[in-house]
């Protein structure tokens, strides 16, 4: 089996050999069918998050050791399965839920394996699709999506549920205003397209990038905004009737955290994403007075991810644009995506 390897941070995936895993257990082996590559690679690649102030959250901090084999969005066919997996259709295109809980704690007992404390996300905590090869540790976790191109749905695992699960947050906010998303990137323009599936008003979206906003725009978003244009607040606003009920920050930083609470209305909304670090300070009673809801969002639940790939069969919505490569250009990708080149999601073909 070839997989590409983090054996050191900052440094080119390693390309290994070794010998194809033989699924136990419950366990269904995939032969890897597309692998996408996500913004949050790049900190598992780094080594750390950013936590403000100087200080970092290193990865071994949260149990996560090298090497690694990355990529959490995931389509493969099941190939082999281990004893107790059951009867697992073979042959068929599924998408893997990678976001794996231990199964026995409150937050999987409820559904919430996303929220576990003793995660075992694929590409994260266990090898993931950069790879010839994927294990998957229970059938439950994949996904059919008949009709649907495999490189195009692979995205949905990571940039789709999140967005998904992010929207779903704002409840009917999303049909009353519109919802300004912050970062035109893959998790940017995933955000349109569902937002436009669920009967939303559309998007305010607000990037540093010119190309970027070019591409929200194509993809249908309402207006665009440069976050470096001094009057960025007052234009949001102007484009919301007086102020956003409903922000999306996907990058969540200092500066875009920031913008959205200058730009939110009265009662506004913000729910935060993106991990790309930072800290802010907010007077406390700003809160209440506003009032502003500020919330988190991390990835979806196996259950949000069944409700958006139905949603996207059943409205057919617009895959982002996406770059498929070999997986021999992993680096290459990788290196694309840092630099703040890429348009879209890339997607490795095995």
């Amino acid at each position: 089996m070839l997989s590409y390897q983090v054996e050191a941070h900052g440094r080119p995936l390693a390309r290994v050999l070794r010998d194809t895993p033989v699924p136990q257990g419950s366990e269904v082996l995939l032969k890897v069918r597309a692998a996408g590559l996500c913004h949050s690679d790049i900190h598992l690649w780094e080594g750390h998050y950013d936590l403000g102030g100087g200080k970092q959250l290193k990865l071994s901090d949260r149990g996560i050791q090298l090497p690694l084999t990355m990529s959490h969005e995931i389509v493969g066919e099941v190939v082999a399965s281990g004893e107790a997996a059951g009867d697992v259709p073979a042959g068929r295109p599924m998408l893997v839920h990678p976001w794996i809980g231990c199964g026995g704690c409150s937050a999987c007992r409820r559904g919430e394996e996303n929220l576990c404390t003793q995660s075992r996300f694929l590409g994260v905590m266990r090898p993931g699709g950069f790879a010839d090869y994927c294990i998957v540790p229970h059938p439950r976790y994949l996904v059919e999506i008949a009709g649907l191109d495999p490189a195009e749905a692979a995205p949905l695992a990571c940039a789709g549920v999140t967005t998904y699960s992010a929207l779903k947050k704002f409840g009917p906010r999303i049909q009353q205003a519109p919802v300004v998303v912050i970062g035109a990137g893959g998790l940017g323009l995933m955000a349109i397209s569902v937002l436009k599936s669920l009967g939303g008003l559309g998007a305010v979206v607000v990037d540093l990038d010119a190309a970027k906003r070019e591409a929200a725009l194509a993809a249908g978003a309402l207006a665009v905004v440069d976050a470096k244009a001094p009057d960025a607040v007052q234009q949001i606003q102007q484009h919301t009737d007086g102020g956003a009920l409903a922000v999306l920050d996907l990058v969540g930083a200092t500066p875009t955290v920031t913008l959205a609470i200058a730009a939110c209305a009265r009662g506004g909304h913000i729910v935060v994403v993106g991990l790309m670090g930072g800290d802010i300070t907010i007077s406390l009673p700003v809160i209440p007075m506003r009032p502003l809801t500020i919330q988190g969002s991390y990835v979806g639940t196996l259950a949000e991810l069944q409700e958006l790939v139905a949603l996207v069969q059943r409205s057919q919505m617009p895959p982002v644009p996406l770059t498929r490569r070999p997986l021999a250009e992993v680096n290459a990708a990788l290196q694309d995506l840092v630099a703040g080149r890429s348009i879209g999601r890339n997607i490795l073909i095995p």
